[in-house]
């Protein structure tokens, strides 16, 4: 059992429906831009501030988005870029089974497709967690799947490894849980 707190522990799966004036506000500033598409907030750190995003499948232009959660948080963001940054793609294809990695992308797409629109005509989305067929394209995609309540074997993964006290990415970032 890990010394520090699994960082998925201090986050609150919500189901807000529509954001609010304030809620639009700060996912811009996490992201940088504009959202392209409608969302929801997945999931709230304890203070509020969105940590992922669910996505409508198709954006507002009528271009696919296989991304249905997306990590916004600005921590989690952090601690996992790191992750990755330091091998996390190529570990968690090691350690993780292909058969457990397929079946996520299988269920993550059945649940994404279910909604797009029954008269929509254009491209679908395709691919399974961050329009990926096979493998891990994304731990950012990953994580906040599975910190939406998704049965993902990577983002369990990921909190796993973000909550672990060797793990470089989160000693690295204080306010991750993770010792410094």
């Amino acid at each position: 059992m890990p010394a520090s707190p699994d960082p998925a522990q201090s986050h609150v799966i919500v189901d807000d429906g529509a954001p609010t004036a304030a809620d639009r506000d700060r996912v811009r500033a996490l992201l940088g831009r504009e959202p392209q598409a409608g969302y929801e907030i997945a999931v709230r750190r304890a203070d509020g501030d969105p940590v992922v995003l669910r996505n409508r499948p198709v954006l507002d232009d009528g271009t696919p988005m296989p991304t249905r959660y997306w990590l916004v948080g600005d921590r989690e963001t952090l601690v996992v870029s790191r992750l990755e940054s330091i091998g996390g793609v190529r570990r968690a294809e090691h350690e993780i089974p292909p058969a457990d990695v397929a079946d996520a992308h299988r269920r993550y797409a059945i649940e994404r497709d279910a909604l797009v629109p029954s008269d929509h005509t254009g491209p679908r989305p395709s691919g399974g967690v961050a329009g990926t067929r096979t493998g891990v394209k994304c731990l950012h995609a990953h994580y906040a799947w599975y910190l939406a309540g998704g049965d993902d074997p990577i983002g369990r993964w990921v909190a796993n490894e973000l909550a672990a006290p060797t793990t470089r990415a989160a000693a690295a970032t204080p306010g991750t849980g993770a010792p410094t």
